[in-house]
């Protein structure tokens, strides 16, 4: 079945003018590099929580622990 949609995909694609396939290829790029930066963004947050945790943990802003 995979096999079959892939065909029917590459098939659809080999009969669109080179500039739209530019816009597909571009567009499947993103597609990938999409997890990859919300992979970046998790990973810079965790790296950033030791640095604010002083700044969380403090009792003037106890209040806004229980939102």
């Amino acid at each position: 079945m995979q096999a079959q949609h892939t065909q029917e995909l590459f098939d659809k694609i080999s009969r669109l003018p080179p500039e739209k396939v530019a816009v597909v290829e571009d567009f499947v790029e993103f597609l990938g590099h999409r997890g990859q930066d919300d992979n970046l963004v998790r990973a810079a947050s965790a790296l950033s929580e030791k640095s604010f945790q002083q700044a969380w943990d403090n009792q003037e802003d106890a209040e806004y622990d229980n939102l």
